[in-house]
C-alpha cells in the first residue's frame, strides 16, 4: 500500500486558510493527485489543509474523513514562564544532547517532560497505527504484520509538524531530526510504499519526500514558509 502525505498549501495562519499563492499552489496540487488511482482521502480539522485538499476533492468527485489527530501537533514545552511548541527549537536547545536523536529517550528529556508532549506524541502514533491497521498493516515493534496485504493509496493532508511524528513513528526515529533537518514546504508531497520481502512483514520505504515538482510543472515558485533566514545576517525570517 502506498501513503501519501501532504501539507497544507502556502497558508494565511491568521485567518486558518489560504494565501492567494496558497490557492494556486493547491490548483496544481490536484492536478496531480486526481491522477492516483482509487485514492481514500483523510484531513486535519484544521482550515488551511481542509482548503488545500477542498480543490483535491472537487477534481475528483471524493470526500475526505477528518480525522482529529492530522491536527497541527499540539505538543507543548514550558522554558522558564514561557510556552511554545516543542517543535520549533533553536540548535542549542537540543543538539548537544544525544538523547534527543534516540527514538525511546527523546521524550524523557526535562524539556520534553515539562508539560503534554508525550501525550499528544502517543495520540498521534495510536491514530496512525489504527488507520494503517484498518488498511491492513498492523504496527509490530519496528515492522508491519500484513493481516491483509493490498495496493490501497491514503492520502493525507495534515501539517508538517505532525508529518514529522508519522514518520518518526513508522520509521522508529526521534522526530526532532525530521523537525530540525528536513523540510516539507507548502503544497509537498511525500509518498511511503511497503515493501514485503518476507512473507506476512512489511516495512515502509520513502520513495519521495517534500516533494513539489507540481510547482516546477507549472512555473510556480516554491513558499519560503517553514523556512528560516539561510544565512544569519539575511533579512528573512529568523
Amino acid at each position: 500500500m502506498k501513503i501519501v502525505i501532504v501539507r497544507h498549501a502556502e497558508p494565511d495562519y491568521l485567518n486558518d486558510t489560504l494565501t492567494e499563492k496558497g490557492w494556486k499552489e493547491a490548483k496544481l496540487l490536484s492536478k496531480r493527485l486526481c491522477k492516483i488511482e482509487n485514492p481514500v482521502f483523510y484531513c486535519s480539522p484544521l482550515g488551511r489543509a481542509k482548503d488545500t485538499a477542498s480543490l483535491t476533492l472537487k477534481e475528483t468527485g471524493k470526500t475526505a474523513q477528518e480525522l482529529d489527530w492530522l491536527h497541527e501537533f499540539k505538543g507543548k514545552v514550558r522554558k522558564g514562564l514561557k510556552v511554545t511548541s516543542c517543535w520549533d527549537r533553536l540548535p542549542r536547545e537540543w543538539t548537544k544532547d544525544l538523547r534527543y536523536y534516540s527514538n525511546e529517550q527523546w521524550l524523557e528529556t526535562g524539556l520534553m517532560k515539562s508539560l503534554n508532549v508525550k501525550k499528544e506524541y502517543e495520540k498521534v502514533c495510536r491514530g496512525i497505527d489504527e488507520l494503517l491497521k484498518q488498511h491492513g498493516y498492523e504496527h509490530k515493534g519496528n515492522v508491519y504484520r500484513v493481516n491483509n496485504s493490498n495496493h490501497d493509496t491514503i492520502v493525507l493532508f495534515c501539517h508538517f509538524a505532525v508529518e514529522s511524528v508519522i514518520l518518526s513513528h513508522i520509521f522508529s526515529c526521534s522526530p526532532m531530526v525530521l523537525w530540525h533537518n528536513f523540510v516539507a514546504l507548502p503544497s509537498s508531497v511525500t509518498t511511503l510504499v511497503t515493501e514485503e520481502r518476507e512473507n506476512g512483514t512489511a516495512v515502509f520505504r520513502c520513495l519521495q519526500y517534500g516533494d513539489i515538482s507540481h510547482l516546477y510543472a507549472g512555473n510556480e515558485p516554491a513558499s519560503f514558509a517553514a523556512r528560516f533566514c539561510e544565512c544569519y545576517d539575511d533579512d528573512t525570517r529568523h
